[in-house]
């Protein structure tokens, strides 16, 4: 067994030692999954045939007395599994998912009852804090001296408000412009904790923003296109996609060329190529956009004028636009090189 590992189980045993009673040791291990599943205050009742109120009172009362015992140094392994928790999660930023630390500590994939065990030891710890999953918080395990568990979530918190507020996606540097902290990894470790909160490329986002956690092959094409700033062929966007950080970048050329035809954010300006509406391009053929160059003229253009505006907006050749600028039924040539709009 690792040395760290072994740490740990003496920790843990050193811990459950302290319990004098079988059934409040049944009740510890069972809550906090020791024995291979955590269980629920029901499926423990039923088991100790007692009410449900009656084992987290029991639980309540058990932790109580094993924090009194920590902190008068009566489990006796518990302070050098404390100093392995606290020296890596210096390193992580002085908070961290439990399932990562586990896994620092231990140099590989943790398994459940591993992160059990040191949820379990953070819990009883003075010199840990525990934060519990739920909807907003991901299991997570902190250095007390940096906050507990209700000062934590509120730094969770803020940092949402924050990215809320800005409205779009923030790097480390801009957050830490606004927040007071020793360094920009303490306030990734604290973000990295929040459920509604992702990161892409350096950036941190709301989860639900695209941008930050793209969730199917449209969001994905979006944020290579918003990265990238210009337009791009859709063979080179699948091979950014499959390049990138995403989860999922197992994808066809053929299924990115669909997406890219069903979704209006993006516009077909040329042969394959592809740009964002918000750029300002617009969705129409290549005698669509001289209409809208003319139109928003108000008066008649050279061909040069209406070439270079049209190649503003379309990645297609000069003989291209010249070549529908003779349609007839749209454009009337009023002097030798100048056009304006069909009556």
């Amino acid at each position: 067994m690792d040395q760290n590992a072994e740490i740990v189980e003496k920790a843990i045993e050193s811990s459950l030692s302290v319990i004098e009673q079988d059934r409040e040791r049944e009740i510890i291990s069972r809550r906090f999954g020791l024995s291979g599943k955590r269980e629920t205050l029901e499926e423990i009742g039923e088991m100790l045939t007692i009410t449900r109120e009656r084992v987290r009172q029991l639980e309540k009362a058990i932790l109580i007395r094993l924090k009194i015992a920590a902190e008068d140094g009566l489990i006796k392994e518990l302070p050098a599994a404390e100093k392995i928790f606290i020296r890596n999660l210096t390193e992580l930023g002085r908070i961290s998912k439990t399932e990562i630390l586990a896994e620092k500590i231990l140099g590989r994939k943790p398994s459940d009852i591993e992160i059990y065990e040191l949820n379990f030891l953070a819990e009883i710890s003075n010199n840990l804090t525990l934060i519990d999953e739920n909807d907003k918080y991901f299991n997570a395990v902190g250095i007390a001296e940096y906050g507990d568990n209700k000062t934590i979530k509120n730094k969770v918190d803020g940092i949402v408000d924050i990215i809320k507020k800005n409205k779009k996606p923030m790097s480390l540097d801009e957050l830490d412009e606004v927040l007071n902290y020793e360094h920009p990894d303490h306030i990734k470790a604290v973000a990295s904790i929040s459920k509604n909160l992702a990161t892409l490329n350096n950036l941190w986002g709301l989860a639900k923003w695209p941008t930050v956690n793209p969730k199917n092959i449209r969001d994905k094409i979006y944020v290579v296109l918003e990265n990238k700033k210009e337009p791009m062929h859709f063979s080179d966007i699948a091979n950014e996609i499959k390049n990138s950080d995403f989860r999922r970048k197992n994808v066809t050329i053929q299924a990115i060329h669909n997406e890219l035809i069903k979704d209006p954010r993006f516009v077909l300006i040329g042969r394959g190529i592809y740009a964002l509406d918000s750029w300002g391009f617009k969705n129409g053929t290549v005698s669509d956009i001289i209409v809208s160059v003319l139109k928003k003229a108000g008066k008649p253009m050279t061909r040069e004028q209406i070439v270079k505006q049209v190649m503003k907006a379309r990645k297609v050749k000069e003989t291209t636009i010249l070549l529908n600028l003779q349609n007839k039924q749209f454009f009337t040539k009023v002097d030798k090189n100048l056009y304006t709009l069909a009556k």
